[in-house]
C-alpha cells in the first residue's frame, strides 16, 4: 500500500467552487480500482489550502488512476482554480500506531 498526500493552494474566490466539485467527484475517485481511502483536509492557518490524502493498493494503480478518464475530467477543471502550483508525495508506510 502506498500514501498519496497532494497540497492545493485555490484562490481565495475559488474555494467554494472546489469544495463544489470535490463533493460530485469523490464516489468517483473513492470507487477507483485500487484506492482504499480518500480524505480531505483543510490547513486551519491558510483556509485556502487543501490537502487530498490518500491510500492506494500500489503505485501501478494510483497511475492508472492519473491517466483514467476520471482523472482527466478532474484535473483540468480544478487546475485553473489553484492560485500556487500543487505539490505531491507519495508515500511507504513505516508505522501505523492505531
Amino acid at each position: 500500500m502506498i500514501i498519496r498526500i497532494v497540497k492545493m493552494t485555490f484562490a481565495p474566490a475559488k474555494t467554494d467552487h472546489f469544495l463544489e466539485l470535490f463533493e460530485a467527484w469523490k464516489p468517483r475517485i473513492r470507487a477507483f480500482p485500487g484506492c482504499r481511502h480518500l480524505e480531505l483536509l483543510r490547513d486551519t492557518a491558510s483556509p485556502d489550502v487543501f490537502f487530498t490524502y490518500s491510500h492506494w493498493d500500489s503505485p501501478e494503480d494510483l497511475e492508472r488512476y492519473r491517466t483514467s478518464d476520471v482523472f482527466s475530467e478532474v484535473w483540468p477543471t480544478v487546475k485553473p482554480l489553484f492560485a500556487a502550483p500543487t505539490e505531491a508525495w507519495t508515500l511507504d508506510r513505516l508505522q501505523h500506531l492505531p
